[in-house]
């Protein structure tokens, strides 16, 4: 089973790169844009054959390395 975990900052954080690369893409002259977050995407590969068990061990995952859940939000998706 795989999972695959997306984290991004939580709204209200500022967002430096996510800015950066906003501003780097109307220099290229792409001007429509008004704003980027840029987050990360963790892909998984997993033994567990149980859905309920491998989302709740990924979570944990995510709430003990995979996310700074100060300043960041995750979701979980198994594929």
């Amino acid at each position: 089973m795989k999972a695959r975990v997306t984290v991004m900052l939580k709204t209200g954080v500022l967002d430096v790169q996510g800015e950066a690369v906003r501003r780097a893409l109307g220099t290229l002259g792409f001007e429509g844009v008004e704003a980027v977050r840029q987050g990360k995407v963790i892909e998984l590969d997993l033994t567990a054959t149980d859905r309920a068990k491998a989302e709740d061990e990924v979570k944990a995952m995510c709430e003990k390395l995979l996310a700074n859940t100060v300043i960041e939000k995750y979701s979980v998706e198994l594929i």
